[in-house]
């Protein structure tokens, strides 16, 4: 016995059609080039576009008035604490700093949501940890007169923050010591006792100025530790 079955149609070409359009699906599913949420490229504005109006003013004047230094604490000189995140030693140094925080700010800026209020709670923890790293060089040396320049212990701060986001769940924090934590704390620490023993003049922008790696490793604990309370006051979805 033989059965027989019809051949459905072929589809006719489409005049004027330059080749096969891609699915519906494709297209639906097709991802921006480039999609940074606004608050990281805000950052990355603030490190680089800073630098670029630091330049059109002496540097010395500059330095003088808003860089941070231990000392400046006993005369009540506590602004340079937040200035000084805004400065920076060269191009170099703060294009560095600028792909880092482009890097490491993107999971806490999801964290928190674009709207206004998510946006301030995201500086509002840039800063906090820019301070508290300052804090912590200054309790490493005490007095010193050592200038302090630079976003590096905030942008350390946001990569705590974000080795925590790792080892969590559905962009929640996860444990203070998750395996992202340790690993990149780890790898972090590492990097910053080189410097400590070797000096940082074989980082980009560092050049023969001294690097501030106490901030660096005081600024990643900050992050670990402050993006627990911050996540909590992340806005609801």
């Amino acid at each position: 016995e033989s059965r027989f079955e019809e051949t459905p149609p072929k589809p006719e070409p489409q005049p004027w059609s330059d080749g096969p359009e891609p699915a519906p699906d494709a297209r639906r599913t097709r991802e921006p080039v480039f999609n940074a949420p606004w608050q990281a490229v805000a950052v990355v504005v603030l490190i680089v576009g800073g630098y670029a109006v630091q330049t059109l003013f002496p540097v010395d004047a500059v330095l003088g008035a808003y860089a941070f230094a231990p000392a400046n604490l006993a005369p009540g000189r506590w602004e340079t604490i937040i200035t000084s995140i805004f400065l920076h030693g060269s191009w170099a140094h703060a294009m560095m700093n600028g792909a880092f925080a482009l890097a490491f700010s993107a999971p806490l800026a999801r964290l928190f949501g674009p709207k206004v209020e998510g946006a301030l709670l995201f500086f509002a923890f840039y800063v906090l940890a820019g301070v508290l790293a300052n804090l912590g060089y200054a309790a490493a040396h005490p007095g010193g007169l050592g200038l302090v320049v630079g976003a590096s212990g905030a942008v350390s701060g946001l990569m705590g923050a974000t080795a925590r986001l790792m080892g969590g769940e559905e962009g929640r924090p996860g444990p203070i010591f998750s395996k992202p934590v340790l690993g990149m704390g780890g790898g972090w620490l590492a990097i910053n006792l080189i410097i400590a023993v070797v000096g940082g003049s074989f980082l980009p922008g560092a050049g023969s100025a001294g690097v501030a790696w106490e901030a660096h490793i005081a600024g990643f604990i900050v992050g670990v530790l402050l993006i627990g309370p911050f996540a909590r006051l992340a806005p609801k979805t």
